[in-house]
């Protein structure tokens, strides 16, 4: 139980705000969060959290890649990070003589440092409220979906300055369903090289076993430098490039922590849905996650056995199987937390409360009296489209690879310049085939239509069926031979050959592009179905908020994540995740050793990592009683595209990184569970001691700021 505030002002917040819920915007702290952060043990200069102005917190988080967090740790532009988020670059680094994945990598010298092709950090420069500027423009007569259209087109205007530039990115993003509006700029620097990296034995350490799990031993974390031209601008790779200084560098505390220690995370989370209905939550549950469950699992056991037998395909697939595995058990996880904490029932209950507040109230009837109607029947009626839906995206958009390709190569312009052609092909054909294997697509293939075809109605499955059951008498195996047999696009050199004659009848004619354009057909039948139901749903979410927010005037609410930069509150604490059983809130070395199988894929280590660890010289790294803890328990308030985020201590010094949730809290996206929600973290002590002690790189610590 969290101890009641000594401060009536602060009492109240905690009233109103529950726990310690909140991914907040560090532009927008209230007094009720900033009293309770300092309640909580936060003594850092407000004012030094976020200051366009003058260096701040703010400029130290970064936005690692695409969807990950990470934090600027020396004036020579390090980047602490998750493993699993630079994960993608360090399987593109490697290859069979150098497998950075298996055997980590570390660099003595600047110019050892490998360039991550593709690779892009992003600090964030300004965010501004455009709300007036955009809502004023809109007529309240357009549908929803003309609505969207026009915010997309004043969105467009209000960019236009920044869209030729490479080394900027600016978006308009929307806040409470649509409600509110900014415009958040960023500096984006390309020339990203990676500096070290744990083996994977570290570094993910516990594999698919251990996600989402505790007690976890996982040194999830790599360490890239950001590079910049000679005046500290972004620039593109260049030898000549020079490591970025920072506005902001992050000090880091080698004092550790106790239970009930200030915790902070700032961080990039991706998308939380907390004000969903709960007809939204029911259709989630059985049209989204048990579709996505159910194809993924198919698919990733036919990847996983082919991965096993060999270490050129496991290379490939490495950072595709994670990505697509860490969503199938993150599914897997929601829907039995929803479930076990009774998720519906209790938004069933904040609607019916909501539903009284507006018959009770004339004005409120006029304005409100169709929306929980409106989202009812929407999502009833769509919610079978919505699960052939997932079905559809997860056989032919996530599943079978030479659709995607075929996709690729239909944007090939033809009439193009000879360098437009050969640039297109650079960029998107070879990067491609790099990690392509079409004697394994080739097994997918036939699994997943086959199973597309027992789950779908055949008003819902594209035209090709038809030639399967006529010429392959319905033998998705033949089917695929035939394919892979006959198409020009499961070969690279053949299919350059036929980019490059420019015969577009032939490109059209190859029977995956034929595959790739019926399931497009198909794509766009189903888009139109959802149409009229999608619509209502936008205009019932939008108002479902807003009505929330108007029955609530004094609540703080905290903005659904939307990939823009956040801060949430906490304190490190342990949790009982079920009757008669208590999970401390840390755990050690000795639990590294206690899973270690050797030659398993997930719990196998290295000799010189088993070395390291049984030779206990944890030094400067070592907890006060001599332990090497590895990771940690917070109730902070993370989702995905959080992980590398930097925890902080109540001084706003490094003590960890995110990198994972606890399987009892994945119902957390849509609702926030105080009792059960866990952040999980890597300490950056052990992090610390893996590059001083075990990849033998003790420079990198030296270019840190440390506290003890």
């Amino acid at each position: 139980m969290k101890k009641l505030c000594l401060l009536f002002t602060v009492f109240l917040s905690f009233l109103v705000v529950k726990a310690d819920e909140g991914m907040w915007l560090l532009k927008e702290l209230n007094r009720q969060s900033v009293a309770r952060m300092q309640e909580l043990g936060f003594t850092f200069p407000i004012d030094k959290l976020y200051d366009e102005n003058n260096a701040s917190l703010k400029d130290a988080v970064v936005i690692f890649g695409g969807g990950c967090s990470g934090v600027a740790v020396s004036q020579q532009g390090l980047i602490f990070t998750n493993h699993h988020c630079g994960y993608g670059s360090i399987q593109k680094l490697s290859s069979v003589e150098h497998d950075y994945l298996k055997n980590g990598f570390k660099a003595d010298r600047f110019q050892d440092e490998l360039p991550a092709d593709g690779l892009t950090v992003s600090f964030l420069s300004s965010m501004r409220d455009v709300t007036d500027e955009i809502l004023s423009k809109i007529p309240s007569v357009l549908s929803e979906i003309q609505r969207e259209l026009a915010i997309d087109s004043i969105s467009e205007t209000l960019t236009q300055e920044f869209e030729n530039n490479p080394f900027k990115s600016a978006r308009i993003v929307p806040f409470y369903s649509g409600n509110k509006y900014y415009m958040v700029v960023y500096d984006v620097f390309r020339d990203v090289r990676l500096v070290v990296t744990p083996p994977e034995s570290v570094g993910k350490f516990g594999g698919e076993t251990d996600n989402w799990m505790w007690p976890r031993h996982t040194g999830d974390f790599s360490v890239f430098r950001v590079y910049a031209d000679q005046n500290n601008q972004p620039a593109e790779f260049d030898p000549a490039n020079v490591p970025y200084k920072p506005r902001y560098v992050v000090p880091v505390s080698l004092n550790g922590y106790q239970k009930g220690s200030y915790s902070m995370t700032i961080g990039y989370p991706g998308r939380t849905q907390r004000y969903m209905s709960s007809w939204g939550i029911q259709q989630m549950v059985e049209s989204e996650n048990k579709p996505r469950i159910e194809v993924r699992g198919v698919k990733q056991e036919i990847w996983w056995n082919d991965m096993t037998k060999s270490d050129e395909t496991r290379i490939k697939y490495a950072s595709k199987y994670d990505g697509s595995s860490n969503y199938w058990k993150n599914a897997i996880g929601m829907n039995e937390a929803i479930d076990h904490l009774n998720v519906i029932a209790e938004k069933k209950e904040l609607e019916n409360r909501l539903a009284s507040w507006i018959e009770s109230d004339p004005a409120r009837k006029e304005k409100y009296g169709n929306t929980l109607n409106t989202l009812e029947e929407a999502y009833t009626n769509s919610n079978e489209i919505a699960k052939y839906t997932t079905y559809f995206l997860e056989t032919f958009q996530n599943g079978i690879e030479i659709i995607r390709f075929s996709n690729t190569i239909l944007q090939f312009n033809t009439n193009g310049t000879e360098q437009e052609k050969q640039e297109f092909i650079n960029d998107r054909i070879l990067r491609a085939y790099k990690d392509y294997d079409p004697q394994l697509d080739k097994k997918v293939l036939p699994a997943l239509m086959k199973l597309y075809a027992e789950r779908v109605p055949k008003e819902y499955q594209p035209d090709v069926y038809e030639t399967i059951n006529k010429k392959f008498k319905g033998n998705y195996e033949k089917y695929a031979e035939w394919l892979f047999k006959n198409s020009k696009f499961t070969n690279l050199d053949d299919l350059l050959t036929l980019l490059k004659s420019a015969d577009t009848k032939r490109l059209t004619k190859d029977p995956a592009m034929q595959l790739a354009l019926s399931v497009k057909d198909m794509g766009y039948e189903l888009s139109s179905r959802m149409m009229s139901d999608y619509e209502k749903i936008l205009r019932g979410e939008r108002e479902f908020m807003a009505a929330l927010m108007e029955m609530n005037p004094d609540k703080a609410f905290s903005p659904d994540a939307n990939f823009t930069q956040r801060l949430s509150y906490g304190s490190i604490k342990g949790y009982a995740p079920r009757d008669a059983v208590w999970y401390d809130y840390f755990s050690t070395a000795k639990g590294v050793m206690e899973k270690y199988k050797p030659g398993d894929p997930e719990f196998d280590l290295k000799p010189f990592v088993i070395e390291a660890l049984n030779k206990g010289d944890f030094g400067q790294y070592a907890d006060k009683d001599g332990n090497m803890r590895t990771c940690f328990l917070s109730d902070n308030d993370i989702t995905g595209g959080n992980s590398g985020s930097p925890v902080f201590n109540g001084q706003a010094e490094l003590i960890g990184l995110a990198f994972d949730g606890n399987w009892e809290s994945l119902s957390g996206d849509i609702l926030f569970e105080p009792e059960m929600q866990r952040t999980i973290s890597v300490d950056i002590r052990y992090v610390l001691f893996i590059i001083d002690k075990v990849m033998n790189a003790p420079h990198i610590v030296q270019e840190l700021t440390i506290v003890q």
